[in-house]
């Protein structure tokens, strides 16, 4: 079973056993993350709250989200991503909820999305955000990509899209979301590399601001994927890793 498989299969089961159920309705920040990043006078880092990884298993002993929030967001975060995911990710959507009362950020839901379902847990759970990715609807696991993002942009939430190839690039330019991410680790090996991100922006031209997301650990990382022309910065196993997570943060803010 490829690693997205296994992802998809994680989604429904989740979704099985009633985690997007959620009774409370919480607003958004109100803030876009487009606007932040464009007004970031340093490299715009979106700090992400994860306790576990599918490559890694448990990066931090469970601790207080809205603490950890706090620490990144301390260290210049223009944004957070939270994971809602509870299987190999060690997420949840009160994990979310948590942090979006006791930050006022521009927040992305992230998990693997594979039902509408989970897009209305973003809506009551005060997303600014959710993460589609290509590869579901590439795969076949989804159909019509224009049409999830049509029903979120629909519940007041905006689109970041993530593509892993050039020719996803070239279809997610064609489509409606309001950012793009590439992700520099193939989720049906795993594997992480920084070239992904060069590549693919040196292979398709675009002047829509571009997310780079994984490996990213230090500030000649932040450097490196800048020239190439990302304009923001996903950072996820290496600050929860951190012992310092408000230094580490401020040091990749400062990259440049």
């Amino acid at each position: 079973m490829h690693v997205l498989e296994k992802l998809v299969n994680n989604s429904q089961a989740a979704i099985d056993n009633g985690t997007y159920e959620i009774r409370e309705s919480i607003p958004s920040g109100g803030t876009d993350l487009v606007r932040a990043i464009r007004a970031s006078r340093h490299a715009a880092i979106v700090a992400e709250v994860k306790f576990s990884s599918p490559s890694l298993g448990k990066i931090r002993t469970r601790s207080d989200p809205t603490s950890v929030a706090a620490e990144m967001i301390r260290g210049g975060a223009v944004a957070l991503s939270v994971l809602t995911q509870p299987y190999l990710f060690g997420g949840s959507p009160q994990y979310f909820m948590q942090v979006r009362q006791a930050v006022d950020v521009p927040m992305l839901m992230k998990d693997i999305i594979v039902d509408r379902v989970q897009i209305d847990a973003a809506q009551r759970m005060g997303a600014d955000y959710i993460l589609l990715i290509s590869s579901v609807f590439e795969y076949g696991y989804l159909h019509d990509v224009a049409e999830y993002i049509g029903y979120a942009h629909k519940k007041g939430l905006r689109v970041l899209l993530e593509v892993h190839t050039a020719n996803e690039m070239r279809q997610a330019l064609k489509a409606d979301a309001d950012l793009i991410g590439i992700n520099n680790r193939d989720l049906d090996t795993l594997e992480v590399d920084l070239a992904t991100t060069e590549g693919i922006l040196a292979s398709v031209a675009t002047d829509r601001l571009v997310l780079s997301e994984s490996g990213i650990r230090a500030p000649g990382d932040i450097r490196r994927l800048r020239a190439a022309g990302a304009a923001a910065f996903l950072v996820g196993s290496s600050v929860m890793g951190s012992d310092d997570i408000t230094g580490y943060v401020r040091e990749l803010v400062n990259a440049y």
